[in-house]
């Protein structure tokens, strides 16, 4: 069930930092969607590629949609003609084939590139190192239809705060790194999405600059 009250609570936490919501509406019904963005929510997120077409085709066009699960090369060509943000981008051939759709689409997609760093293997992203190498050989560097606009990390299940707030602690730092040494003159690269239902509370803490919150907001699945 839906809670309003929640919803202003947590859009009140983010703007205090200085942090958008991004109302994680994967599974949820139209009208369920409808309900929050009369409320004025225009971010949302989705996971799987079909929902998110599907919701796109019936909702108001002024939404915008982050595709924050994991997404397969093959199916970026029916999310590039609108998608707002992906924040999942976790190799380098899921890279080159948004910046090509982009391309045939004549737009330029903004991404988030998803770092590791959660404690479990079945989460995905680039290690710190593979990032790393990836930037000082300017293999990004050269796709003219993509714009990195930050990092995304997803913390370890865990009850354990102190490894939550260590784990987007270090996102963070790197975040100050990169931006340092690889994206210093561009202002694009400024946002660090990190942070759900569970843990956003510590991500704005620790400097988060975009918030996935999905059950807080919708109630459980």
């Amino acid at each position: 069930m839906v809670s309003i009250s929640a919803l202003q609570d947590i859009t009140k936490s983010a703007k205090e930092k200085n942090a958008q919501l991004i109302a994680v509406s994967k599974t949820k019904p139209i009208d369920t969607i409808t309900t929050i963005y009369n409320t004025g929510q225009r971010d949302f997120g989705e996971n799987k590629v079909q929902e998110l077409v599907n919701k796109y085709e019936m909702l108001p066009k002024d939404i915008q949609w982050h595709m924050i699960g994991n997404l397969q090369s093959n199916k970026v060509k029916y999310i590039a003609p609108f998608i707002y943000l992906i924040h999942s981008v976790n190799t380098i051939k899921l890279a080159n084939e948004i910046n090509k759709q982009a391309e045939k689409n004549n737009r330029v997609i903004n991404i988030l590139l998803e770092i590791h760093i959660a404690e479990e293997n079945s989460k995905s992203g680039f290690t710190k190192k593979e990032i790393t190498e990836v930037l000082s050989n300017n293999a990004l560097g050269m796709l003219k239809n993509i714009s990195i606009c930050g990092l995304m990390g997803m913390a370890t299940y865990t009850d354990n705060q102190t490894i939550i707030r260590n784990e987007f602690r270090g996102l963070k730092h790197f975040f100050e790194e990169l931006k340092a040494t690889y994206f210093y003159n561009q202002p694009e690269f400024r946002h660090i999405s990190m942070g759900m239902s569970g843990d956003y509370k510590i991500a704005l803490e620790e400097g988060s600059t975009m918030i996935r919150v999905g059950s807080a907001i919708f109630g459980d699945r």
